[in-house]
């Protein structure tokens, strides 16, 4: 299956946290973490996103305006900055340069996903949205590094069910559909020239390649495989002939491969990794060359293809340590880098770094209020589920504590949302926050999360509350049998998927969690799958085989809907929802809470009315965490005896 459809299956990655106390006559042992503010963890880092211009004399980065944020551009060696947008009531998204005069950026309205695009001139004037329409999601589907004045957009504005391709002039604003979205397509692929030459089509449970010679010829079928194989074509050789594309066509684990577009055969693998998926491929447009491969093992490890960027970037991780190196962004002479380190105890500094002379010059510390020696590192680990899969996850345990001495501690349960994504190691403010407060946080990589394989991912299917939530349960466990944690004192706690794994826990395991926090979750499959947004039904073929058919598998369905087994539930609850939420429906919410009451069980709710599928804006977060903080200190400290 195609990288993008597997992402666009995804209910949505959202990373949240919760906290608690250790064993007070333990932490008295301990090197204890200074109690730090919980605006300090939430709030608005002071810059963020820097990217650089093409030309390399400016860059640009969101900072907060008036606690929204907003894109500023700064002169190379100079100090003053110019603000672009004044945005006030919702955050900007996502922005970029296209060319050397203007930036793009997206911007929601209450989280509704109905992305506009907008252009601002590096000056601040001109500032115009391309796509003013109502209800119409716009994506960025090209940026067309090669033409500066255009780019090719997507949106769903003829048939909210799909995205029809439009190649926009950014200095007339005049927008050309290039091609009539039938119905099917779901990926578009451009060549390194600005043509339309390959899409990706989805027929029920079928995936197609597409491709032709020109933009004047009609689009031939060039291989059609089941979309729980992966056949992702990322950009097009450079003399724009095959494509390079990630694959598992044949194999367990998603490899670099150079693909045939005209006889749909695998020409040679380029790299691959025995245990992890390889899960993204870079080069230079300069010079025409693949410059490197990705895949996360327990984190972010890289394959060099390019010993000139292998130099550059070796010397680059010399020089700033023990930190983890990404690169943002670089100039079109791809001499100027903009460089962001990171660690599991750091949100990191942004950097510019001179390939010519090899300078390194901080630009900011994004959180720099935060200190990482009062954080907690973040550990690898691996348990053994009950059918004998192996599963990765992470442990989070307060300053102070290892896993040798760590003994009878209050633990929050976090499983991450998608379902098909993962955890991944590096800074993560909430679960850092619960750290702090002096809880344990364990996350686990339960089947179906994605990087592990195919056969990893597909043990997911239909196993939403079964197998999938056995795989928690079993972590939790193994978590209880270490010492690590105090069974009295566990907390399940998670977001989207997350939030649906924290109900079933409370379902499933009434007695193993004390409380539990359920953030914009699922809480019964039937209305999930009516309600999901109109350009998610192309894939409902797929969910009904990943997820249920309705039809054939409803007792199973309502077996696995906590909303229909809220007899089991003991525990206290808190339940958070965003009124514009797209993915899961406000109602999905509603009804839990209402279950919950009438069968007397205490439920708290929150329901912000400007946010969608997770919380955005400053002081809602803040709301949020405060209010869990406050519900987890009275079912895990004070009923428990902590302290």
């Amino acid at each position: 299956m195609n990288r993008f459809i597997k992402s666009m299956l995804a209910v949505v990655l959202i990373v949240v946290v919760i906290m608690g106390c250790d064993n007070g006559s333990k932490k008295e042992q301990m090197v204890k973490a200074k109690q730090i503010p919980l605006e300090d963890f939430f709030k608005n880092p002071e810059k963020s996103g820097y990217q650089i211009s093409p030309d390399g004399k400016y860059f640009s980065y969101k900072a907060p305006y008036e606690n929204r944020m907003n894109i500023f551009v700064q002169e190379r060696g100079k100090k003053e900055a110019i603000r672009l947008t004044s945005e006030t009531d919702r955050d900007i998204s996502g922005y970029f340069w296209p060319n050397n005069e203007q930036i793009l950026f997206l911007k929601d309205t209450g989280g509704d996903e109905n992305f506009r695009l907008y252009g601002v001139n590096i000056d601040g004037t001109n500032l115009v949205c391309f796509t003013d329409y109502d209800k119409v999601l716009t994506q960025i589907i090209d940026e067309l590094p090669e033409i500066p004045d255009e780019v090719i957009i997507g949106m769903n504005k003829r048939n909210p069910q799909v995205f029809d391709p439009y190649r926009l002039n950014l200095k007339t604003g005049k927008m050309e559909m290039i091609a009539e979205n039938p119905g099917n397509i779901q990926g578009w692929l451009f060549d390194h020239n600005g043509k339309l030459r390959v899409a990706v089509s989805i027929d029920g449970t079928n995936t197609s390649l597409l491709y032709r010679e020109t933009e004047k010829d009609k689009w031939n079928t060039v291989i059609t495989t089941s979309f729980k194989e992966t056949l992702a074509p990322m950009f097009f050789t450079f003399d724009n002939k095959n494509v390079y594309a990630v694959s598992n066509l044949g194999r367990d684990k998603t490899a670099v491969v150079e693909f045939d577009v005209t006889t749909g055969k695998e020409i040679k693998v380029l790299y691959e990794n025995e245990d992890y998926d390889v899960d993204n491929i870079f080069y230079s447009q300069k010079r025409k060359v693949l410059t490197s491969a990705s895949y996360t093992s327990w984190k972010r490890m890289r394959h060099f293809f390019d010993e000139d960027t292998k130099k550059w970037f070796k010397d680059l991780e010399k020089k700033i340590g023990e930190y983890e190196v990404g690169i943002t962004s670089y100039n079109k002479a791809e001499d100027i880098f903009v460089v962001r380190t990171y660690s599991d105890r750091s949100l990191g500094s942004y950097f510019i770094y001179d390939k010519n002379n090899g300078q390194l010059d901080k630009i900011v510390d994004v959180s720099p209020w935060i200190d990482e020696n009062e954080m907690a590192s973040v550990t690898p680990i691996e348990y053994t589920s009950r059918d004998g899969l192996n599963i990765h996850g992470y442990l989070t345990l307060p300053k102070g504590y290892t896993i040798e001495n760590a003994k009878n501690l209050s633990v929050v349960v976090n499983p991450h949302g998608g379902p098909w994504a993962r955890d991944s190691w590096g800074f993560n403010p909430e679960i850092q926050f619960l750290a702090n407060r002096g809880y344990a946080v364990l996350q686990m990589d339960f089947r179906g999360s994605t990087g592990y394989g195919k056969k990893h991912w597909e043990a997911s299917f239909k196993q939403w509350g079964l197998t999938m939530q056995d795989d928690i349960t079993d972590g939790t466990n193994w978590l209880i049998k270490k010492g690590i944690a105090d069974p009295e004192r566990i907390a399940i706690y998670g977001a989207s998927y997350g939030g649906y794994a924290t109900l079933m826990g409370l379902v499933k395991e009434p007695k193993l969690y004390a409380a539990g926090v359920d953030y914009v979750g699922v809480s019964n499959l039937f209305t999930f799958m009516s309600t999901i947004p109109p350009y998610w039904e192309p894939y409902l073929a797929m969910m009904y085989e990943m997820v249920g058919n309705p039809k054939t598998d409803s007792l199973m369905m309502r077996e696995v809907s906590p909303v229909y087994q809220v007899d089991k539930i003991v525990s206290p609850l808190f339940i958070a929802q965003g009124a514009n939420d797209p993915r899961v429906n406000k109602d999905e919410s509603d009804q839990m809470v209402e279950a919950m009451k009438a069968r007397g069980v205490d439920v708290e709710y929150m329901v912000k009315d400007n946010e969608g599928h997770g919380f955005h804006n400053e002081e809602n977060r803040f709301d949020f965490y405060r209010k869990m903080e406050a519900f987890l200190g009275k079912y895990l400290i004070s009923e428990k005896g902590n302290n």
